[in-house]
């Protein structure tokens, strides 16, 4: 079931979306060489206790996770695609990182993803994370008032197969709102006109999850959680919450 927020809800969902925010604004300015994964980790819990916020992504628990999540980010790195946990490793010159992170404040959540590089930066992951950064856009600007979810899904996939890379499969975007995975689901990749109407008052994190080698497998981490791409390949990921409103897409 979709629930439709009203304008005032969707104003206290931009105020969890700017904690969201600030912390991957914090983490991305941390990360360096010779940085945990678990003292980026500790970043993003600081901003959390300093905006009076919790997080939706610790100790929380899927059907598919072995475990409850231990962190309050995903730490993607390199052939990791989504939901990397923080460990001891210490970030080197050249990673591809992704970072992944929820802030829930006064009964409401935000969702956000972004990815960058440490040290030396490659013309190939450049582009990678630059394509996710346009399928996103895409996403967004698909997402108004009389289309429909396929249109999101078409306008993603599309610039992801374009640039020749592949799209992870089974996974995508989602509704939000109270609980950070509400209906309805938002694929990365469909045709366009399908798909449920979108309505103003519809709130969707939107996540283009892309596979540098241009196939859509994936292997699953021993941790049980961090997904990796099957062919060893680089991987990028872009999420942004949207509010589908009649005056247009407000983030």
């Amino acid at each position: 079931m979709v629930e439709l927020k009203t304008d005032m809800s969707i104003d206290a969902m931009y105020e969890a979306g700017q904690v969201v925010a600030t912390a991957l604004k914090a983490v991305r300015k941390a990360a360096g060489v010779d940085v945990s994964l678990l003292e980026l980790d500790e970043v993003a819990r600081d901003v959390l206790r300093e905006a009076g916020a919790s997080s939706p992504f610790l100790g929380y628990r899927p059907s598919f996770a072995p475990t409850p999540f231990p962190a309050v980010i995903c730490a993607s790195v390199n052939d990791a695609i989504v939901h990397g946990v923080p460990n001891g490793y210490r970030l080197r010159d050249g990673d591809l990182v992704s970072v992944d992170f929820g802030a829930e404040l006064g009964g409401w959540v935000g969702d956000s993803a972004i990815s960058f590089l440490v040290g030396t930066r490659r013309a190939g992951d450049m582009r990678l994370i630059e394509t996710a950064e346009r399928a996103l856009t895409a996403g967004i600007e698909a997402a108004v008032v009389g289309n429909r979810i396929g249109d999101i899904a078409h306008a993603i996939g599309t610039v992801c197969r374009a640039a020749g890379y592949g799209v992870l499969d089974g996974f995508g975007g989602h509704g939000i709102g109270r609980r950070m995975h509400e209906d309805p689901p938002v694929p990365n990749e469909g045709r366009p006109g399908r798909g449920m109407p979108l309505r103003h008052g519809m709130v969707l994190a939107i996540e283009p999850m892309l596979i540098g080698g241009g196939t859509d497998g994936f292997r699953t981490a021993p941790d049980g959680w961090t997904l990796c791409t099957e062919d060893g390949s680089r991987a990028a990921h872009a999420e942004h919450t949207v509010a589908i409103t009649a005056a247009g897409p407000a983030s």
